[in-house]
């Protein structure tokens, strides 16, 4: 009796392991997934995430190549506003200004290009720029960033109330290093798990330091993206 009980456990222990496993891999192909598909097409903005901005006050190659990508999309004519996020808020080093300067710098003209600084994580973006959208009747967005990170950014988004075009700078993974590819994709669904764990209740406590513990950027490596 006390066998079969310890078997009927530890099948059920096993199954929930391996349902687990599955929706992991699950979440790691949807990622690369959306990060291989450009579904850019006529919005009200085009938002464009913020990356790193070097000491000199120039745009790290990442945060370059999404700035140059959303000024290609809006010279496309599909959207009337670029929207440019993250970093200190009135700070003229932020991933946000510093873009917004170089979009203005490569033709875009100024009152066309929104700020929404005062955010220093994805999920702070998608609050800042749900600032805009009664502003200016954001109802729909195409989001650009690096390929790997848009399926969570797209979750964060759409859970303000705005519907989302993922746009990648490059959605060429094959150009991405194997082992920044793995960790990256597994970073980013462990991001999309504690989204989920928040939106059932688990407490910040319990998400928050885990969430800080992966995404040190001193864990993560150099990415080359065109």
């Amino acid at each position: 009796m006390v066998r079969r009980i310890v078997h009927i456990v530890l099948t059920g222990v096993a199954l929930v392991l391996l349902a687990g496993m599955v929706s992991f891999l699950y979440l790691c192909l949807q990622i690369n997934y959306t990060g291989a598909h450009d579904q850019a097409q006529p919005a009200d903005a085009i938002i464009i995430l913020g990356a790193r901005v070097k000491p000199d006050g120039q745009p790290s190659p990442d945060l370059l190549s999404r700035t140059l990508h959303g000024v290609s999309l809006f010279e496309q004519g599909l959207a009337p506003y670029l929207v440019c996020t993250g970093g200190y808020q009135n700070d003229r080093l932020s991933a946000a200004s510093v873009a917004c300067r170089l979009a203005v710098s490569e033709g875009v003209p100024a009152e066309r290009v929104l700020l929404a600084d005062g955010s220093m994580t994805t999920s702070e973006d998608a609050l800042s720029v749900r600032q805009l959208v009664e502003t200016y009747d954001l109802q729909t967005a195409i989001l650009v960033s690096h390929p790997l990170h848009l399926e969570r950014a797209r979750l964060l988004f759409e859970g303000q109330g705005i519907t989302i075009y993922p746009s990648p700078t490059n959605t060429d993974l094959a150009t991405i290093p194997w082992p920044s590819r793995v960790w990256l994709t597994t970073r980013e669904a462990a991001g999309i798990l504690f989204i989920g764990l928040e939106a059932v209740g688990v407490p910040l406590d319990w998400t928050v330091p885990l969430s800080r513990w992966i995404y040190d950027p001193s864990a993560t490596p150099v990415i080359g993206v065109n």
